[in-house]
């Protein structure tokens, strides 16, 4: 049960001296969050030095690690006007689509807004509301293994091309050799929104656009795109195990960390947790950017990032408030940085010793985060998650070989004029 706050036992008439020989009454809140990795690890012990420094206890209410099904229930509870959450763990794209639901930090974080990255501001910004601010933020990186790369003489790749054809080799000499699980290839192909992000990243290094331009523009159905998806569709049951198309973020990590992988694609928090005492693989691997397509030249890392929200409806929201202070604060992404390899948000942290020499993938990040490509969730604002679910079932359709890239990409543009026209218009 919530505790009543002062502010409300104040109004009461002749309290006011009795008030002010009182301590101040704590507020029992709680955090809504989905994990991979050590989030939750992490979070437990900020919380507990929050609420040393406030009197504050937070439960956490953990999540599916899928950020689809997070995203269905957070809506659920904000439609129900549910007081029981009083913050809420959000991904980078959800602004547009819970801002109606969500306390504006505009003036609670007005003397900290100009230390983190600009883009990731205003990617929480709704119609002048900031309704969301910034734990970490995330761009992907390309693991590769080094002891193979040394043994078979192989440099790191710098364009899909060249992926796929060193995972082929390596792949093929390793189970000549008597590995019959090694892979040359992992990533996320399951339908969900990690896929969106993988996909984008392959249409958008071949040149061939961000799905939905900022103009809120179709832009997906071009030859480029569909060129795109259909070297992807090439790699499963190639140098991907046919089994990526059910793998998300943590079954990707299972496969690499357990030493079957030459290559994968996957977030800074594998770092750390593959240079763990239970890896296969530490001190065996690192990170370069993910590549480019061979025409375009170009690289692109999908934007990701974690941010904390106040929910309309809680019945604590000053304390609510101290909390995403905390959490949010240059000590605690630091502290968290070293902890996870998170990415801060606070560009002074990316030359910090302390991260750099804990987590090495922090400080050579901060030239990905800035460039990283964002997905579509402004232009076609609360249509978005309805968007992305169309982009990452076509992709889905190309990899499973269930009709060509050409025409699941020109379905989704029919399928995405509709949306248009109901939604983002």
């Amino acid at each position: 049960m919530k505790m009543i706050r002062l502010s409300t036992l104040a109004a009461c008439a002749g309290l006011g001296a009795l008030l002010a020989a009182q301590p101040a009454i704590s507020a029992e809140l709680s955090i809504a969050l989905g994990s991979i990795g050590k989030d939750v690890e992490e979070m437990r012990t900020q919380l507990s030095k929050f609420t040393e420094e406030t009197g504050h206890t937070v439960k956490i209410v953990e999540m599916p690690a899928s950020t689809t099904d997070q995203f269905g229930q957070y809506r659920l509870w904000l439609a129900a006007q549910n007081a029981d959450i009083d913050v809420y763990r959000t991904d980078v794209i959800w602004a547009p689509q819970l801002a109606a639901n969500l306390v504006d930090l505009s003036e609670a974080m007005a003397d900290r807004v100009d230390q983190h990255l600009p883009s990731v501001i205003q990617s929480q910004t709704v119609d002048g509301k900031l309704v969301a601010f910034p734990m970490y933020t995330d761009a992907p990186a390309l693991y590769y293994r080094t002891d193979l790369l040394e043994k078979y003489g192989k440099e790191v790749p710098t364009t899909w091309e060249e992926l796929a054809a060193t995972a082929k080799e390596i792949q093929d000499a390793e189970r000549e050799a008597g590995n019959s699980q090694m892979n040359g290839f992992v990533f996320q192909g399951a339908p969900y929104e990690g896929l969106t992000c993988d996909g984008l990243e392959w249409v958008a290094s071949h040149g061939g656009g961000t799905i939905v331009d900022e103009n809120g523009e179709i832009t997906i159905n071009n030859e480029k795109a569909a060129a795109a998806l259909e070297k992807a569709k090439g790699w499963v049951g190639s140098i991907a195990p046919s089994g990526v198309l059910s793998y998300k973020e943590e079954e990707s990590r299972g496969v690499w960390q357990t030493g079957n992988a030459v290559f994968m694609r996957n977030w800074p928090y594998a770092y750390p947790l593959g240079n763990g005492d239970d890896s296969a693989v530490k001190g065996k691997f690192d990170v370069a950017p993910l590549p480019a397509g061979a025409e375009s030249g170009e690289s692109a890392a999908c934007l990701g990032g974690w941010n904390l929200a106040v929910s309309q409806y809680s019945e604590d929201q000053e304390a609510a408030i101290e909390l995403v202070r905390f959490l949010t604060s240059e000590q605690s992404q630091k502290e968290r940085a070293i902890m996870t390899a998170r990415l801060p948000t606070i560009a002074a942290l990316y030359d910090d010793p302390e991260v750099a020499e804990a987590q090495p993938i922090v400080a050579e990040w901060d030239t990905v985060v800035e460039s990283a490509v964002p997905r579509p969730s402004a232009p076609t604002k609360s249509q978005y998650n309805e968007v992305s679910k169309e982009f990452w079932t076509a992709v889905n359709e190309t990899l499973a070989g269930r009709g060509t890239a050409a025409d699941n990409l020109d379905q989704l543009e029919n399928r995405l004029r509709r949306l248009k026209r109901s939604g983002w218009e």
